[in-house]
């Protein structure tokens, strides 16, 4: 299969599979196509580790990391003096309190703020331009061949070390304006997000956002993420004028991924009317599976209402491990409440496979959607 994408990354398939799970990333770079390791839940220590095991797997095909930029956040992340957990209202930490005692979370012991895979600030920061330049300098000494930025522009500091690496830059976008200011601000490689996609979206949808983006920032290449995860549905966005697609969720029903067991089995489950955009998990709207976590947060009238990122991350993170935690241990009110990101293609996702079957199915599919269309026109 040859698009400029193919050329530029020299990858079999133009197929990019955003993952937290290393296995997934190597999976699909060794089947052809081009992993992208999600690095915002990683120490800078972590995250080297991680793609020291990742250069190990492929023997030099390409693969990606991506960090989160949010344009705005709480002011309090961009300043290393402040403590962040000292930021967390005491009505907040009490409405968490109240949710774990309503859904019988760990037999009514009380719940404790904390965070995941680290001190609570450095988690938190993680999310600012510095954190994420941190995780980049790390990324760097690695042969990354992509370094994708979500939520906001690349820092300038960003593209200064990508570019004296030789390194493209990615940006993920759902708008056409934020398209435009991407490409200003030097990213190589636009990423149009639809609003079915998973984790963090605008309101516009992939089928529209697509092409309006593919001519807003020519000659600069577009790959389509946002309900994608079949060969049919790479064969409309690459007519639809991308390069290529960007695929999250259908990697999180895998073997390999990390999705936690009651979680992937909710998924299995579930339909495309059961997610939902939230605040409730990261502080920014992130489409996600409607749980207990996301109704109360959002509906409950004794609800504070989420904290901007990265403070309702802290918050939810260090209650949601909890939750998974008991989940896993049988507790029936911490399965209502576990939940995790996935776009509304979760309702395709009904069996459990390994990524490179995955990858080579979207593949195949692709071909004989591409047979069809030429039947059709007589091509």
């Amino acid at each position: 299969m040859r698009t400029g994408i193919s050329d530029m990354f020299g990858v079999e398939f133009p197929l990019f599979a955003f993952s937290h799970c290393r296995d997934v990333v190597a999976a699909v770079t060794n089947a052809g196509g081009f992993g992208v390791l999600g690095a915002a839940a990683h120490s800078p220590e972590q995250l080297d580790r991680e793609l020291c095991w990742i250069d190990r797997q492929v023997r030099g095909r390409p693969y990606g990391v991506d960090v989160l930029v949010p344009a705005r956040i709480d002011r309090a992340a961009a300043d290393p003096a402040e403590r962040l957990l000292d930021h967390i209202p005491e009505v907040h930490r009490d409405f968490v309190t109240h949710l774990f005692a309503k859904y019988g979370v760990g037999k009514g012991k009380p719940f404790t703020l904390g965070s995941v895979g680290g001190h609570a600030d450095e988690v938190g920061r993680r999310v600012t331009h510095s954190g994420a330049t941190g995780l980049v300098d790390v990324a760097l000494r690695h042969p990354i061949r992509l370094i994708a930025s979500a939520l906001g522009p690349p820092p300038p500091a960003m593209v200064a070390k990508a570019r004296a690496a030789g390194v493209p830059i990615a940006a993920l976008v759902g708008t056409v304006e934020h398209a435009r200011r991407q490409v200003a601000e030097g990213a190589d490689l636009i990423v149009a997000q639809g609003t079915e996609a998973g984790g963090h979206t605008g309101e516009v949808s992939t089928m529209v956002l697509v092409p309006q983006v593919v001519d807003a920032v020519a000659p600069i290449p577009v790959l389509a993420a946002g309900g994608v995860a079949n060969g049919r549905q790479m064969a409309a966005a690459m007519a639809l004028g991308a390069e290529g697609v960007w695929c999250g969720s259908v990697w999180l029903t895998t073997e390999e991924a990390e999705t936690p067991s009651v979680v992937k089995r909710k998924m299995l489950a579930a339909t495309s009317l059961d997610t939902v955009r939230s605040r409730a998990r990261t502080g920014k709207p992130a489409r996600q599976l409607v749980s207990a976590w996301t109704t109360e947060w959002d509906e409950a009238p004794e609800s504070p209402g989420p904290l901007p990122m990265p403070l309702q991350m802290l918050l939810a993170e260090g209650a949601l491990a909890r939750i998974g935690d008991a989940a896993e241990n049988g507790e029936p009110g911490a399965r209502e409440l576990a939940n995790y990101f996935v776009g509304q293609v979760v309702g395709q996702l009904d069996q459990v496979k390994p990524s490179r079957q995955v990858a080579y199915e979207i593949i195949e599919e692709f071909a004989s959607a591409v047979d069809r269309l030429r039947r059709i026109t007589g091509a």
